[in-house]
């Protein structure tokens, strides 16, 4: 693919910098210490795994409301940068706060998850549409797929400090206890986010804008208001967010939820840990694997061979009892976590106009929220209906499937010219 840019690496380390949320905040540290929180206050193992579904549904229907019309606006040159710079400042000045909350206010806990979750994933929504901006069309899945797998890479590294010094303050090896050791995590993942967003900053540039326009939050609604009269233009496009809004569902649920249906398989916390330290590890060759054989395969090809594989963990998972089948589900998400995420980003950038692509990544934005918000309800009301958290996980099973039947009809030339963009700079 030849040597990187400036502005190719310096958008990848981005990944390197917020996947220290996702794995520390998202995935492993933050779940389980709600989790014991919650329990020391007598709630049900069930029922917090249940209110921790909730939350995520809440903070990501606010985002899904914003996207398309937050893109819209910042389709405006100059703005994407700003847009991006105030939601990450939210998400991690929020992480940082989550250090000084009291583990015993665990609905105070919820409450400032959730601006976490609308900071980090309100900056995604405008990380994401960067891509059209920092490289060729040739090279974005490789781009984002390698932006996957340094992402991985970078998480372990902070992920590591932190299980390190929560491991030494279960054993008593450090003076520290074990809610310090996991609030000083939450300070580690807000550094960590902080320090290598830098690069970000600094060198990535909208190249593809609207020109600003008199009255502009009125005529970002009019903008949206046209697109949407327009959609029949962009048949691929819609039939491919159609089908990511399904399988994207089961992605994100599975990940968000994986260490609270661990932990009520009776798996400890320092097994979780490791489990996913070692996940993030195998994660990150698959993800840059994914987009080389997209290049050979097609993505539309890569994004079957995932969305297979979770409907196998779906399956699997139905039947887990041991400690040794979390750690053989977890090397299953592993393989393909990074790459059904990397490839539907750069699949559908390639489908947009460029100099739309905010107001566009903010409808991927939409369906990938609200399909986020019926995964984790789903996954919530089921526990609490059976009782099970392996009923739950098997639930998502028919989201892959629907999600792969549509994307059998998305074809895999665009079915519509670009328009040239109203504006470029060198």
């Amino acid at each position: 693919m030849g040597r990187f840019t400036k502005e190719e690496n310096s958008w990848m380390m981005y990944d390197w910098a917020n996947s220290a949320y996702s794995i520390i905040i998202t995935t492993a540290v933050f779940p389980l210490f709600f989790k014991a929180a919650a329990t020391e206050a007598g709630v049900s193992p069930a029922n917090s795994t249940a209110y921790l579904g909730y939350t995520i549904a809440i903070s990501t229907f606010i985002l899904a409301m914003l996207g398309p019309i937050l893109g819209s606006i910042a389709d405006y040159k100059g703005l994407k940068k700003r847009f991006f710079l105030f939601f990450f400042c939210i998400g991690v000045t929020s992480t940082a706060l989550l250090a000084f909350i009291p583990s015993e206010h665990w609905f105070l806990l919820l409450l400032l998850y959730t601006i976490t979750v609308i900071g980090f994933a309100g900056a995604n929504v405008f990380y994401d549409a960067f891509l059209v901006d920092v490289t060729k069309e040739e090279r974005m899945n490789y781009i984002s797929a390698r932006g996957y797998g340094i992402g991985y890479i970078g998480s372990t590294i902070p992920f590591l400090i932190s299980i390190a010094i929560i491991v030494l303050a279960q054993n008593e090896l450090i003076p520290v206890s074990v809610t310090l050791a996991s609030q000083l995590a939450f300070l580690i993942t807000a550094v960590w986010w902080g320090l290598f967003t830098i690069p970000m900053l600094k060198h990535v540039k909208q190249h593809y804008y609207v020109e600003r326009e008199p009255k502009i939050i009125q005529s970002s609604f009019r903008r949206l208001g046209h697109t949407l009269k327009e959609i029949k233009q962009y048949r691929a496009l819609f039939l491919f967010l159609l089908a990511y809004f399904f399988y994207i569902d089961g992605v994100g649920t599975i990940i968000t939820m994986s260490t609270a249906y661990g932990s009520d398989l009776g798996i400890s916390a320092t097994n979780l840990l490791i489990i996913l330290f070692v996940t993030q590890v195998v994660a990150a060759p698959f993800a840059i694997v994914y987009g080389r054989l997209a290049e050979k395969f097609t993505g539309k090809k890569m994004l079957y061979v995932g969305i297979i594989v979770y409907i196998i963990v779906c399956i699997y998972a139905y039947f887990l009892k041991t400690t040794l089948d979390f750690w053989i589900l977890a090397m299953l998400v592993a393989t393909s976590q990074g790459g059904i995420q990397a490839l539907s980003r750069s699949y559908f950038a390639k489908l947009v106009p460029k100099h739309k692509a905010n107001e566009f990544f903010g409808f991927y934005n939409i369906f990938g929220k609200f399909a986020s918000i019926m995964g984790p309800l789903l996954v919530a009301i089921t526990a609490q209906i059976t009782g099970n958290s392996s009923s739950a996980v098997f639930s998502l099973i028919g989201l892959f499937i629907i999600g792969m039947i549509i994307l059998i009809f998305v074809p895999e030339q665009k079915e519509y010219a670009q328009p040239a963009a109203i504006g470029k700079v060198g």
